[in-house]
């Protein structure tokens, strides 16, 4: 019997179809997973202060520390949740108290804090964030820059109930 001809259409539909179909032959339908919580990172915590206050900025500012806080499962931002934000930088270690604060997040769950520039600390630029609440289970994150020279950190926390 001869093999036919296919063309790469063909071949691709076919190797989707059977993908799809998985080993049972049987078609099973997509389901969500939800969003999952975000992790809280070995070594997050070092130098946290429970109960910083709320600061407009840390220091004189130029650096700005972004992100979002967001329910796992749905995804809904989390509107008026405490992040508090620290790292080492131009006006000091991240073990002093002048280099802590803490920022509450908007209605669409985002938050944003201008600090001074971040350097490197242990060979490496990084701020430590804590969304420490109650609410919701205690996270630590230490984003990592991908330069000492970049003047923006992002950080996204994803929470789920305590």
């Amino acid at each position: 019997m001869p093999f036919p001809h296919l063309n790469r259409r063909q071949v691709l539909a076919m190797g989707g179809a059977a993908f799809v179909a998985g080993p049972s032959g049987l078609v099973v339908p997509a389901r969500a997973q939800g969003l999952a919580p975000t992790p809280s990172m070995r070594g997050g915590a070092n130098n946290y202060r429970p109960g910083a206050p709320i600061v407009e900025r840390i220091g004189g500012g130029g650096f700005t520390m972004t992100g979002t806080v967001r329910r796992a499962g749905d995804g809904r931002p989390l509107p008026n949740q405490r992040i508090q934000i620290w790292a080492h930088t131009t006006e000091g270690h991240e073990r002093d108290w002048h280099s802590h604060g803490a920022t509450l997040t908007d209605e669409d769950g985002v938050f944003q804090m201008d600090m001074p520039q971040i350097v490197p600390a242990f060979g490496q630029p990084h701020g430590h964030l804590a969304y420490d609440s109650g609410d919701f289970k205690t996270v630590f994150l230490r984003p990592v820059m991908s330069s000492a020279k970049d003047t923006r950190l992002e950080a996204h926390f994803v929470l789920e109930p305590a």
